[in-house]
């Protein structure tokens, strides 16, 4: 209808403070002429009639029973008729007052006189066509006057402005896809209640995607090539969210997060195959090389997907995910796509806490340590012990060195923590000397990580903890691993070698599965090579099922012989039978270590093994 808005104006336009009660006070109900018109101040004779007929201000005058008296025609202007037309007709409804509750109701205690004043904000359409936004404003005349003056305030160009400043706000300039606030007042929109429990499917999802060897693009071409990519990409974004609407309501929000991050949100998402598809297309979209002005780039993309019930879940927490998510694609190998895993986010979560309490850990005395026993081949008796750490954790129980001592070389507690082995390894193997006077005594073998050359003085440690114990320095073994002896140079090739001048064995872990480098190792400080179990387990073959490859046992005592040359002895890890410590006694190897002769135990049970073969069976 002419002259009417569009439906009421959110709750948030109203203007508060304009709206202004009577101190707490009813105001007195104003009487009404029971004939006639209302005051002779506005009558066209009236002494302001010409003046409020002329007024540049869209001014009515509304009676008790909200029936417009008298209007200007500056608000007949904005409601598209004259103002003469006006007079008679409802004003609440020209302006439609009615269809917002509490403005509705704030005017009606206008016109009854128990409220100063009403201001509002309402959207009017012209009969022309176009749309007006006006302030409206309601108050009492004096009471003389007997009546309720409207005013109206075209505010359609400020109107426009906030659209365009707040679109400004809300989009990102350069690809000109909502920005990271935008797509967050979107999502939490997405994760009320209300949003959700109103009908649809109740769930959400998200792909979030980095651009894989993005800045490698900024750093070679510039800035701005790299800004066109962007946009580019965001194009073919948008054609794919596009295509994936089209068979739905509405299509995925598409929206740059920053930097080269993007993101595509599903509201009422079907499943994770709808997810799936979604990133899927968007990694073919991205494989056709960008063609800019000549410049011709490739690149691609990962992407975390994350799929669930938009019932308690969080913003924080969907983004989580997929960052999350992001991170295992990037690490699996870039370049794809990857499903949020609850399974596989549990343990990095364990992964987290336990970095989180290593170093409270280590002082809280939390950590404990088994020895496996190192047996020599021929005679089967005990001739020294592997120290092996375990921490037991308060909640997560007895975890071995494989769940932890990763998370300390990269945190750097793994100095603090190793040297609290090499204490308690080394007064260990000392008391067991004292306790046993009459067998030969046994030696320690300690891991070492490299970490521990770096970041501490290993020779010092080693040498203040061998005088505070009184161990020898050759009942002391220290392990490496081969690919960190083998790439020793500088400060680690030197402390082994000081290690190795004070009479400390240094041997060489899992040997035979790094770099192998031969002519290196002739000029190391090594005086025992640790065969890896893997070559070990191709002598289990017991005469059922399928033989060994003659290739191992070949290769085994080759690296047995070229040990023996150099003047290393050799120990073979991992060995379980009896089967398997007999070829190994054949083709030399001098010490085994494994289960068929001891799992790792506490050090009163190294004690009852003392003086004792360790295995009958490898006798």
């Amino acid at each position: 209808m002419s002259g009417t808005s569009e439906g009421p104006a959110p709750a948030a336009d109203l203007i508060r403070p304009a709206v202004t009660e009577s101190n707490g006070e009813a105001l007195p109900r104003v009487s009404f002429p029971e004939d006639g018109p209302l005051g002779s101040a506005f009558s066209a004779a009236g002494p302001f009639g010409s003046a409020f007929s002329a007024a540049p201000l869209a001014m009515a005058v509304v009676d008790r029973d909200g029936l417009v008296v008298s209007a200007n025609d500056t608000f007949g202007a904005l409601l598209g008729k004259p103002g003469a037309a006006l007079t008679g007709l409802v004003a609440a409804e020209l302006m439609d007052l009615k269809a917002d509750a509490r403005t509705w109701h704030g005017y009606r205690e206008v016109l009854g006189g128990r409220q100063a004043k009403l201001s509002c904000t309402r959207r009017v359409k012209h009969p022309d066509g176009h749309v007006l936004w006006v302030q409206v404003t309601a108050a009492p005349l004096p009471a003389a006057e007997h009546g309720v003056l409207l005013s109206l305030t075209d505010i359609s160009a400020r109107r426009e402005l906030q659209a365009r400043l707040r679109h400004l706000e809300m989009h990102d300039p350069v690809t000109r896809l909502p920005n990271r606030t935008l797509f967050f007042e979107r999502l939490s929109a997405a994760l009320e209640a209300e949003s959700y429990e109103r009908g649809g499917t109740g769930r959400i999802g998200l792909c979030y995607l980095d651009l894989d060897g993005f800045k490698a693009v900024n750093d070679t071409l510039g800035h701005r090539v790299g800004d066109r990519l962007l946009a580019a990409v965001a194009e073919r974004l948008t054609r794919c969210a596009d295509e994936a609407g089209l068979a739905r309501a509405t299509a995925p929000l598409v929206a740059r997060l920053g930097g080269d991050e993007f993101a595509l949100l599903v509201e009422d998402s079907t499943g994770t195959d709808q997810l799936a598809d979604l990133a899927e297309s968007v990694l073919k979209a991205l494989q056709a090389p960008f063609d800019l002005s000549g410049q011709r780039l490739s690149l691609s993309a990962s992407i975390g997907v994350v799929e669930r019930q938009a019932a308690g879940t969080t913003a924080t927490g969907l983004m989580q995910a997929a960052d999350t998510t992001l991170y295992w694609a990037k690490a699996d190998g870039k370049s794809r796509w990857t499903l949020f895993d609850p399974e596989r986010n549990a343990h990095r979560m364990t992964r987290q806490a336990l970095a989180s309490t290593l170093r409270p850990a280590i002082e809280r005395g939390e950590f404990t340590l088994e020895y496996q026993p190192l047996v020599g081949m021929e005679s089967g008796r005990l001739r020294g012990v592997e120290a092996l750490v375990r921490w037991n954790h308060p909640q997560f129980g007895m975890l071995t060195p494989n769940r932890f001592i990763g998370l300390a070389e990269e945190d750097g507690s793994i100095v603090q923590l190793g040297r609290w082995v090499l204490v308690t390894a080394c007064r260990q193997a000392r008391r067991w000397q004292v306790d046993h006077p009459d067998e030969p005594p046994i030696f320690v073998s300690v891991n070492v990580a490299v970490r521990q050359v770096w970041d501490s003085d290993l020779v010092a440690d080693v040498a203040e903890v061998l005088a505070e114990t009184g161990l020898a320095p050759r009942l002391l073994q220290l392990e490496l691993t081969e690919s960190a002896v083998m790439g020793s140079a500088g400060r680690p090739l030197q402390a082994l070698q000081a290690l190795s001048d004070m009479g400390v064995q240094i041997a060489i872990d899992d040997f035979g599965t790094g770099y192998s480098n031969l002519a290196y190792l002739s000029r190391l400080p090594v005086s025992v090579l640790k065969l890896d179990g893997s070559f070990v387990r191709g002598f289990q073959y017991e005469g059922e099922g399928v033989p060994p490859n003659p290739a191992d046992e070949v290769i085994v005592e080759a690296m047995i012989q070229l040990a023996h040359r150099l003047g290393l002895s050799v120990t073979a890890e991992c060995v379980e039978t009896s089967s398997q410590a007999a070829r190994l006694r054949r083709i030399g190897c001098d010490t085994g270590q494994g289960w068929l002769y001891s799992r790792p135990v506490a050090p009163d049970r190294i004690s009852e093994l003392l003086g004792t073969k360790a295995c009958n069976q490898a006798s």
